[in-house]
């Protein structure tokens, strides 16, 4: 086991970002981390099936259809459809994944909070994808009080520690 932080680093890094799971039904934690990629300089794209734009820019279907491949993704839905998101990532050469998790890398303390699939997690690193299986990208990029809190927590729990393999 390893701490989270060289993996958020290298994610960080990344200058084209595709934040699947944005919504227009209601305000979550995807939508606030599309604004805080946006906000931080990044070139942000959002993918969701059954919109067409959102909060003013296109939004996707699906990774295949952004004009400009992503460098990175962040998955923010039901662990349920992470696995079909990272079969695509794998069909079109994406070499960074994160799942959002709201208890840091512990999917099963919040087995309804998550995106972590196990599947999916295993699938990225047997074709040579660099993932994050867990916590949010929210508290590391200029997080607000709740996202540091949590920060802090997770990392004093040991919840932002990941298998290398």
């Amino acid at each position: 086991m390893e701490r989270i932080d060289n993996h958020i680093k290298e994610f960080l890094t990344q200058k084209i970002i595709a934040v699947v799971g944005v919504s227009d039904r209601r305000e979550t934690g995807c939508n606030l981390s599309y604004r805080k990629f946006k906000n931080a300089g990044y070139r942000v794209f959002a993918v969701n099936p059954r919109m067409a734009t959102f909060e003013g820019d296109p939004c996707y279907p699906n990774l295949t259809s952004i004009p400009k491949k992503p460098d990175a993704v962040f998955i923010f839905t039901n662990p349920g459809i992470t696995e079909k998101i990272v079969r695509e990532c794998v069909s079109i050469g994406i070499k960074h994944v994160w799942m959002h998790c709201m208890m840091g890398t512990k999917p099963g303390l919040a087995r309804k909070m998550t995106s972590v699939s196990d599947k999916a997690v295993s699938l990225c690193r047997e074709n040579g994808i660099a993932v994050i299986p867990g916590s949010c990208p929210n508290q590391f990029l200029n997080p607000d009080f709740g996202h540091a809190l949590m920060r802090g927590l997770w990392r004093a729990f040991g919840f932002l520690q990941v298998k290398t393999s």
